[in-house]
């Protein structure tokens, strides 16, 4: 029997943090994220025929996880980060990386036809390669499969309409408060509260559910008919990078598992609030948050 993949689609790079370098990217943290669930989890994006190309599979292979990275004649990406006092991050994202460039491959449509679920962003989209390749991947994934648009707004990296294409091949969107806001007043809703443009997004695309993030105001999860929220936990932030991706990880992992949405609601906050604890986007999660049981 052919594995079920879960998939993190999109941008794999290094995030060169005052403290040094790290990898990461949204996609290939949740992949690894979910893999610590006990999921075949894999990472698809593209590095260079470099040296910083060599650490990135090297990395993978340290931390066990699966994925699918042509070399190509392009650098492998990077972003720099610089943190406030609060430990929230700027990112400063090179362009023209090998994960713009990501080629849609007979290899690559065998995992959409068997993934369990997929989670993107709008990132990987900013060049017209990888968008094409995100959105064949994604038309060819099975009809049960979760399509998550972790929605990640990165500089000037995306438009109405490629957020449009991604919210009508998404079933769940994930978005934080002040993605929220510039999303309302590119569809023309400024004026609204934040629970009313959830619902009207929410109906609109037909969306299973819409994931919404408040930083230290908490978060919510919509669903047809109903609402969940969570505060969220008051800890010790070393930094924030990575933390909304191990939410999305396990939010996902717990549904997949059966879990309730209230349920895998409280275990995303749970892990999210642990990574922040920890420097970089990738730490290695303690066990009792593992047990999904």
């Amino acid at each position: 029997m052919e594995k079920q993949w879960i998939v993190g689609l999109g941008e794999a790079l290094w995030d060169c943090l005052p403290e040094g370098r790290k990898l990461g990217g949204a996609p290939a943290n949740f992949a690894y994220h979910i893999s610590q669930f006990g999921y075949d989890a894999c990472a698809i994006s593209a590095v260079g025929n470099d040296a910083l190309g060599d650490e990135t599979l090297q990395a993978f292979d340290e931390k066990g996880l699966n994925y699918f990275m042509p070399r190509l004649d392009y650098p492998t990406g990077t972003v720099q980060i610089t943190l406030d006092e609060d430990g929230v991050p700027t990112y400063d994202i090179k362009e023209g990386a090998a994960w713009d460039n990501i080629p849609f491959t007979p290899e690559l449509e065998q995992v959409a036809r068997n993934s369990r679920a997929v989670c993107f962003g709008s990132l990987a989209q900013r060049n017209e390669v990888s968008r094409q390749t995100i959105h064949r991947f994604l038309d060819a994934t099975p009809k049960d499969c979760l399509r998550i648009f972790d929605i990640n707004l990165r500089q000037n990296f995306f438009s109405k309409e490629v957020i449009k294409e991604s919210l009508r091949r998404c079933n769940i969107l994930k978005i934080n408060d002040e993605e929220l806001v510039t999303i309302g007043r590119m569809f023309g809703y400024p004026g609204m509260d934040f629970e009313n443009k959830c619902w009207l997004i929410l109906g609109k695309y037909n969306l299973d559910m819409l994931v919404l993030t408040c930083g230290v105001n908490g978060s919510y999860v919509f669903s047809k008919g109903a609402m969940s929220f969570f505060a969220t936990p008051k800890i010790e932030v070393a930094d924030t990078v990575g933390a909304g991706d191990s939410f999305t990880a396990s939010f996902v992992a717990s549904i997949l598992a059966g879990r309730s949405v209230a349920d895998a609601h409280q275990r995303a906050v749970e892990v999210s609030a642990y990574v922040c604890t920890q420097n970089g986007a990738m730490p290695r999660l303690p066990q009792e948050l593992l047990d999904l049981k």
